[in-house]
């Protein structure tokens, strides 16, 4: 017969039982090969460990002895501690042994041997390994029997034909038909004694390093941290106050697990006060406290806030004085304002938040004095901003947008302060849209509203021209369903510099979707101290329906074949830069 390490109809009871068979028959001579002393360090059994948790070498991936063996790596990697140990500790690690004779294949010879006797005559000398070198098996194996040696003529009458089993090969994986047994196989024995030890070594680790902080506070509240079992040895100083605000210091330090250390500071004395030569023993009566019921605990109401307020006030002002300056100029004095107000809502439970801001940009420029004086509008714009998210999934969010942008003041095309071509709510331009709203962070939120309405709104045609801003003459209004796309984000390139982009963009999904609405905004300001910034401030707009007038190089108008004056859209664009007081609140 043939027995083989790996055989499967053989279960571990068997296993043992034929094992201790041969044994005591004598067929195995080298009974027990004793298990190695294993030790390791904190780095050798992280090695170790994280070798065996490769998935290549076990059956079931999500066992729990493999998910404990991974966990106890993390936290040996991490700074936190949640131990696992009690699962690790307690695991039957007999239950993942495999002997160390299953690693081998082990194969019978027939040869003839003495038989043993039971019976001692004086011929009997100690027993030694008899070498019966001329008997060997087909692969030159040499057999060394542990046999009594006794005459060679007894010897010659009690041969008989024995069967040895012999190690003729090697086996590089092994493994068990236990059915707790976690691993594919093993390629070495003693496996399950290693990683118990492994285990154990980084057990002991993690509580050796565990930490807890402890804080010692006096009659004034002041804190100060200790941490236990750091072992760190360091100290520190804690002034011990009375009522009247004396102090003394006093060291604090670690210098053991789980051992906290008062040290009194180097030069400081005690005297104690003299001994009074009468006193009186009074009478203390003491009352035990009721320690048969818990102490009322008082209920402390919590409130959630949900919205978060804020406001942004930004102010400039340039001033620039001319006379007599030969090569031309004109004094002037401008000032521009720039005020955000912020509402924030955020509800948790409900998965509900809003962003919502309403911005006030206005700006005058004055130039010239006494008679030749002229007060120009430099900057007008009222916006408000507001999003509706409920949360979608991951960073996805369902939304709803609505954006609405007019000014305050009527403006003109300068030097022609006559006609007017806007004025408050002349034009107003109205966006509302559903769609997703992508926040990867907390300063970047992008928005795509594939279902959007933008409207352009001229009300007084009788004072402002509408056809301006892409309104026909017989209207008042411009209604556009298309898909707007919104772009928000600050960043800091440096720590007192930041960049803020606004990106507005719109299509009309029915006339020429392909001319897309641009509006985007870019704020860079640069922190001088707690209240001054200089502050460069863009705006770009292109809307393919506001058309100017195309004019020569002599600045005059270009006409049609037809005799009107020939009209595009163009870029607009506006640039502010200058040094401001910024105010938050």
């Amino acid at each position: 017969m043939s027995g083989y390490s790996q055989q499967r109809v053989i279960d571990a009871g068997s296993d043992i039982a034929i094992i201790d068979s041969l044994v005591r028959k004598g067929v195995i001579f080298d009974e027990g090969k004793p298990a190695p002393q294993i030790e390791m360090t904190r780095e050798q059994a992280m090695e170790f460990l994280m070798k065996k948790y490769q998935p290549q070498q076990w059956n079931n991936l999500i066992h729990p002895f493999r998910t404990a063996i991974g966990r106890l790596i993390d936290e040996v990697s991490l700074p936190v501690f949640d131990s696992t140990k009690q699962y690790l500790i307690r695991f039957p690690y007999d239950s993942i042994s495999i002997p160390w004779y299953r690693f081998y294949v082990w194969e019978p010879v027939m040869v003839k041997a003495p038989e043993q006797s039971s019976v001692l005559t004086d011929t009997l000398q100690v027993p030694e390994p008899v070498d019966i070198s001329a008997v060997q098996d087909s692969a030159g194996i040499r057999i060394f029997p542990v046999l009594r040696q006794e005459p060679a003529d007894v010897l010659s009458k009690r041969l008989r034909d024995t069967t040895f089993l012999i190690m003729v090969d090697t086996l590089r994986q092994v493994s068990s038909t236990h059915p707790r047994f976690p691993f594919r196989y093993y390629n070495h024995p003693y496996q399950a004694d290693s990683i118990r030890v492994a285990v154990r070594q980084l057990i002991d680790y993690l509580e050796a390093r565990d930490s807890s902080i402890i804080y010692f506070t006096g009659i004034r509240d002041d804190a100060v941290p200790v941490w236990i079992n750091s072992r760190s040895g360091d100290a520190v100083r804690f002034w011990l106050k009375n009522e009247l605000y004396d102090s003394v210091t006093v060291w604090i330090g670690n210098p053991a697990r789980n051992t906290i250390g008062l040290y009194l500071e180097q030069g400081v004395n005690f005297r104690r006060p003299v001994m009074q030569g009468n006193y009186a023993g009074p009478s203390v009566v003491f009352q035990s406290p009721d320690r048969t019921r818990l102490m009322d605990v008082t209920k402390i109401a919590i409130k959630q806030e949900f919205w978060k307020l804020r406001t942004e006030s930004a102010f400039t002002l340039n001033q620039a004085s001319v006379t007599n300056w030969v090569k031309g100029g004109e004094s002037n004095i401008s000032f521009s304002s720039d005020i955000t107000w912020y509402a924030d809502y955020n509800n948790k439970p409900l998965k509900i938040s809003s962003n919502n801001f309403a911005r006030l940009k206005y700006g005058l420029m004055v130039t010239g004095f006494g008679e030749n004086r002229d007060v120009r509008k430099n900057l007008d714009l009222l916006e408000t901003n507001s999003k509706l998210n409920h949360k979608a999934f991951g960073k996805f969010d369902f939304s709803g947008i609505m954006l609405f942008k007019t000014q305050l003041a009527a403006g003109y095309n300068y030097p022609n302060d006559s006609v007017p071509v806007s004025k408050f709510l002349n034009p107003a331009i109205l966006t509302v849209g559903l769609g997703l709203d992508y926040k990867p962070d907390k300063n970047t939120s992008i928005n795509f509203s594939p279902f959007s309405y933008k409207g352009t709104f001229v009300p007084d045609t009788a004072g402002i021209d509408q056809t301006k801003y892409g309104i026909p003459a017989d209207r008042r209004s411009k209604n556009e369903p298309g898909a707007s796309f919104l772009i928000s984000n600050k960043f800091n390139p440096r720590k007192n510099i930041s960049v803020t982009n606004r990106l507005q963009l719109f299509t009309n999904y029915i006339n020429n979707p392909q001319n897309i609405d641009v509006d985007w905004e870019v704020i860079i300001s640069a922190n001088l101290n707690w209240f001054t910034d200089v502050r460069l401030n863009t705006h770009l707009i292109f809307d393919d329906d506001t058309k100017t007038v195309v004019r020569d190089k002599e600045k005059n108008p270009v006409l049609l074949p037809d005799g009107t004056q020939k009209k595009t859209a163009r870029i607009q664009f506006k640039e502010l830069l200058g040094f401001s007081f910024v105010f938050r609140f």
